[in-house]
């Protein structure tokens, strides 16, 4: 029996919900263990990362990652659920020039506070909001904080504008869109959203659900658990204090190798000999000496 354990970088296509894509690969893989890392929108594609066995351990590491997109936006339209696939609550005419929309766009740069949508997987008193919406319940949401790192205006033609968006978690592109008509005046809707970007994991390495159901030997899709990690320091467990780490128990640094200096608080990858077992924190004890405090095993 081959034990299956790593990530899938699969193409989502519109269509299909983040749920579909973890039921396809438990399917096909036959393990109940599989996890995605990052909702997609059902009319929404692009990159989506699916943990499977073990691997499920590091997702949060995953859903906290920076995200990129490309979105066109539609200018002129409202919509209750902010994209096309809702029902069209506003018309209005777009007399903004083309310097106009782009500069309002641009604005959007930087940390601001964005509402999320009704119709979101967030959970407000238990309740995910897009179940309150489809009952016709529209209740008042608090702001989150949101980053827009960058934004790359690759074409605005009439009312449609096209642009890469980079941000950080949690950053709903269809409110970002919103927001923009909202300050043009006329209203705002997405009409595409494409993810390029969510971590490490991009267009070039993705796998679409055809090669997922046709291919013999799905280990060799698979990347490497650690693939989101690299960013880490890694420590290597010397050979004493294996038996610790397997047990979870705290590794002394003297007990441990690195390719570089770590100080307190650095998260790091621990490995035995080549073997990734997981990831832990460094931390200093009463007497100033560092450890490794493990935060979680993969074994």
């Amino acid at each position: 029996m081959i034990f299956l354990n790593g990530i899938l970088n699969i193409l989502k296509p519109p269509g299909m919900t983040s749920h579909d894509i973890v039921s396809i690969v438990r399917k096909r893989l036959n393990i109940k263990k599989v996890g995605h890392a990052g909702t997609l929108d059902p009319g929404a594609a692009g990159v989506l990362p699916v943990c499977v066995g073990q691997a499920t351990k590091i997702s949060q590491y995953l859903l906290d990652s920076n995200k990129k997109y490309r979105t066109e936006l539609t200018l002129g339209v409202r919509t209750d659920t902010e994209d096309m696939y809702g029902t069209v609550i506003g018309r209005s005419s777009v007399v903004s020039t083309k310097e106009e929309i782009e500069r309002a766009i641009m604005s959007f740069i930087g940390t601001y506070n964005q509402i999320p949508p009704m119709y979101s997987a967030v959970k407000i008193k238990g309740k995910r909001l897009y179940e309150l919406a489809r009952k016709g319940i529209e209740i008042e949401r608090n702001s989150r904080t949101v980053t827009v790192y960058s934004i790359d205006i690759i074409e605005i033609e009439g009312n449609k504008a096209m642009f890469d968006v980079l941000c950080s978690k949690g950053t709903y592109i269809r409110t970002l869109c919103k927001d923009i008509g909202d300050v043009l005046g006329c209203g705002g809707t997405m009409s595409f959203l494409l993810r390029t970007v969510s971590g490490k994991f991009d267009l070039e390495t993705t796998v679409t659900v055809e090669e997922l159901l046709e291919t013999e030997r799905i280990e060799d899709l698979l990347l490497p658990s650690d693939f989101p990690l690299e960013h880490m320091p890694k420590i290597i467990v010397k050979p004493i204090s294996v038996k610790q780490a397997l047990n979870g128990n705290n590794i002394y640094s003297y007990y441990s190798t690195d390719n570089e200096k770590v100080s307190s608080g650095t998260k790091v990858r621990i490995y035995i000999k080549k073997q990734f077992i997981g990831f832990g924190i460094v931390k200093c004890d009463k007497i100033g000496m560092n450890y490794i405090k493990v935060l979680r095993l993969l074994l």
